[in-house]
């Protein structure tokens, strides 16, 4: 073979390798961004939660959606939406004389109702928040905040979150409550269609607005909660 031959091989070889880069590159650059685009600040919290490494927060982010992208939410019958509803509402009624109970009543409340909605068990929380995570990724840490409280004073033995900690737990969570106690075809937060965020909760139009003037519906203000 001569060497005007191998030169050319060798030419074509490395125009293939780097086609072959290219490509991969963009194909990784695309499936990021969608990634981006279906979680949104989850995606955010992932990356932190490895440490700025995006390839292994991608590559748990993408098995998640694997495992729970084909999930369909089971709607609740109207009398269900009800008693879900007035569960909530006494909560956040509870928590004035007894927050630290109240956010454990709100963590069990989002649980059975992810459940009942087709999610996971919440007797297995990481998987449960898995899957909320890939159809409801703009409201999951509401939960995972709520549930923090309940589970980090049993762990490390000590007094835990504070009352306006607390407080600030409760009213994220109740964005994913409202997603899922939501009627069918509402309230749907996850970031695959057609962007459309959460509607509003069920009993904004009976509970008093928060004294902060942000407009966020609460059951009761800074000064009447009382400490934990």
């Amino acid at each position: 073979m001569s060497t005007g031959v191998m030169i050319a091989l060798i030419l074509i070889v490395v125009a293939v390798v780097a086609v072959t880069a290219v490509l991969a590159l963009r194909a990784r650059g695309a499936h990021g961004g969608g990634l981006k685009r279906r979680f949104g600040p989850e995606y955010e919290r992932t990356v932190a939660g490895y440490d700025g490494d995006v390839q292994r927060a991608e590559r748990e982010l993408t098995e998640r959606v694997e495992r729970h992208g084909g999930l369909r939410e089971r709607p609740l019958e109207p009398a269900e939406r009800e008693r879900y509803e007035a569960r909530w509402t006494a909560v956040q009624e509870r928590f004035v004389d007894s927050p630290r109970e109240a956010v454990a009543d709100a963590d069990r409340l989002i649980a059975e109702l992810a459940s009942a909605r087709g999610f996971p068990d919440g007797a297995q929380y990481e998987e449960q928040l898995a899957a909320l995570s890939v159809h409801h990724a703009d409201h999951v840490q509401g939960y995972r905040r709520v549930h923090r409280v309940v589970v980090v004073p049993a762990k490390a033995g000590s007094g835990g979150a504070g009352t306006e900690e607390m407080r600030e737990a409760l009213v994220e969570a109740r964005g994913l409550f409202a997603e899922l106690v939501a009627p069918a075809g509402r309230g749907n937060g996850h970031r695959s269609g057609s962007g459309h965020r959460s509607g509003t909760a069920p009993d904004d139009r009976r509970t008093p607005a928060r004294s902060d003037g942000h407009g966020t519906p609460w059951a009761f203000t800074r000064r009447q909660a009382k400490g934990s």
